[in-house]
């Protein structure tokens, strides 16, 4: 009651329960809606060490406060270390209403802060449109798929699945209806597959299902269940009704299986023949096949970036990147695309051929040098402070020579190097960490920049902070494009943009597609913004472009 009285001048009314045996302690905790523990040390039968030992027991992070009448200090030590938050003299209550809100609102950090870490570590393995598992982690699950049937412990299979419609309903309706397909028709796949099958999106219009302990006969009859149930669904958007169509590509997974990336590359192949037939079909993988064969030769890139960097047929883009309060200036980031005789074409057409076959290396080099020498034409009309952003691939930081190419060119071209911003994507500065922060720091004392960027996609993200002198971070597009609608999403950039403050780095977000999306991130305290809200990219002027290399 003397308690009860205390809490009541201060403020509360309580709903609260007593009890006096470890059991009942156990039984109500278990109970959700408790926010704190009060307990007397020298309760006969039934004292606080009792207490603390049970609430370790549940592994529940609930404050506990002792109230004594007399306790000693030593006592109060051991029961500090034993998990207890703090205690309290009887003599003394006027503390306890101010230690139970510093108890509350240290359990609301931690929860929230488990919340954030745990949101973050499910990004790193799934879609965030579609909550599927996400490429790389379907990749990890295929090898570890392989690994079983080379030691003949399963046999398994492969689909590979592309919508066929998918580009209609996008192109007539928008990207908010093309995302809400999507995301019905993971829901409508994942609710058919089996229990222990694997169903991933890989980008795009694309999935995939891996499907263990299943022969290529029971592939092939889910493969139909799969086909059938897509072409029976309707998607409805402003009251027009789209059939959608899939086609699918299957391989077995046995014993001459190939490596993670050959099998779905060799399940993609299957799939495109199926839309060569006519779509909405199935096909089997067959090395043999003629068409797919052309369809290899067709998907092998390597040779076509050689030809590009050759007789220069890349371009540079450029886009803007403003700050979001008073301070900083704009700058820009440079973007590669590729001249086809039809078209220009997008990086994610050709990149992971290029990362496959190691063309990275010479396609970072084309962009430094050109984008260097852009920049060396442009230098006396550049406004104080304002630089320009390239991208290096994790290929690059690899290679040992890549510094003094770049020290190299800075020098042949007298350009100021605090106009040079490097960006790194997280994922590869950890793939590559020692070099990375090799490179990184010879780059620093030259008086470059550094960014890296997609921060926030990978599981280890604040942990390598500390090891990185970096000057910005980027936040990953995932988290800035829905983040009017999701509030895991806002928390996560709040988080980022809070770290990345105190450790010193100002912060970027990229995919700013709406001005309500560039307020939000302003009133976080977002130093930066990019995005198509903010300018489109555009392509440099060719004229204005000498390559060293080939001056």
């Amino acid at each position: 009651m003397l308690l009860l009285r205390q809490l009541k001048k201060g403020g509360y009314e309580t709903e609260h329960l007593r009890v006096d045996n470890k059991n009942a302690l156990k039984k109500h905790l278990l109970q959700t809606g408790w926010d704190i523990v009060i307990t007397d040390h020298n309760m006969r039968g039934f004292d606080s060490s009792t207490a603390l030992t049970v609430i370790k027991k549940l592994n529940i992070d609930i404050p506990v406060i002792i109230v004594s009448g007399s306790i000693g200090e030593d006592v109060a030590v051991e029961a500090m270390k034993a998990g207890a938050h703090d205690y309290i003299m009887k003599a003394n209550l006027t503390r306890l209403v101010p230690a139970i809100e510093r108890e509350l609102r240290e359990v609301a950090m931690r929860h929230s802060q488990r919340a954030t870490e745990a949101a973050i570590e499910y990004l790193a393995f799934h879609d965030s449109l579609t909550g599927l598992v996400n490429r790389a982690e379907f990749e990890r699950r295929l090898e570890r798929a392989i690994s079983q049937v080379q030691k003949g412990k399963n046999i398994n299979a492969l689909l590979y699945l592309d919508l066929d419609q998918f580009k209609v309903v996008n192109d007539t309706c928008g990207h908010s209806a093309g995302d809400e397909l999507l995301k019905q028709v993971s829901a409508l796949l994942h609710a058919r597959i089996r229990g222990r099958d694997t169903l991933a999106r890989l980008g795009g219009d694309e999935f995939c299902v891996l499907m263990e302990n299943c022969n290529l006969k029971q592939a092939m009859s889910i493969a139909d269940d799969l086909h059938q149930l897509v072409n029976d669904f309707r998607f409805i958007w402003d009251n027009k009704f789209f059939s959608i169509g899939v086609s699918i590509g299957v391989v077995a997974i046995n014993k001459s299986a190939m490596t993670p990336n050959e099998l779905l590359s060799a399940a993609d192949l299957a799939c495109y023949a199926a839309k060569d037939q006519g779509r909405n079909c199935i096909r089997v993988y067959k090395n043999e096949d003629a068409s797919m064969r052309q369809r290899r030769r067709e998907m092998n890139w390597a040779n076509r970036i050689d030809i590009a960097i050759e007789n220069n047929h890349f371009l540079l883009y450029q886009q803007l990147i403003i700050p979001l309060n008073e301070e900083g200036s704009s700058h820009h980031e440079y973007l590669l695309r590729l001249k086809d005789k039809r078209r220009i074409i997008s990086p994610g057409a050709f990149i992971p051929a290029a990362e496959r076959y190691q063309r990275m290396y010479a396609i970072d080099r084309w962009v430094i040098d050109t984008s260097f020498s852009y920049l060396s034409q442009q230098q006396n009309n550049t406004d104080d402070g304002h630089f320009s952003s390239i991208n290096l691939s994790g290929q690059s930081l690899s290679d040992d020579s890549l510094f003094d190419f770049v020290q190299t060119l800075l020098s042949k071209l007298e350009l100021a190097p605090k106009s040079i911003c490097f960006e790194i994507t997280e994922t590869a500065a950890i793939a590559n960490f020692r070099t990375a922060i090799d490179f990184i720091n010879r780059v620093k004392e030259l008086g470059c920049l550094i960014a890296l960027d997609d921060f926030g996609c990978g599981l280890s993200s604040f942990s390598y902070l500390k090891s990185l002198d970096i000057d910005f971070l980027k936040i990953d597009g995932s988290f800035i494009r829905n983040i009017e609608k999701n509030p895991i999403d806002r928390a996560i950039v709040e988080a980022i943009n809070n770290i990345g403050h105190i450790a010193g780095f100002k912060t970027i977000a990229e995919y700013v597609e709406t001005p309500k999306i560039s307020d939000i991130l302003k009133n976080i305290g977002i130093d930066y913004a990019q995005g198509y809200a903010i300018q489109k990219p555009r392509p440099l002027a060719a004229s204005e472009i000498r390559n060293v290399s080939t001056a």
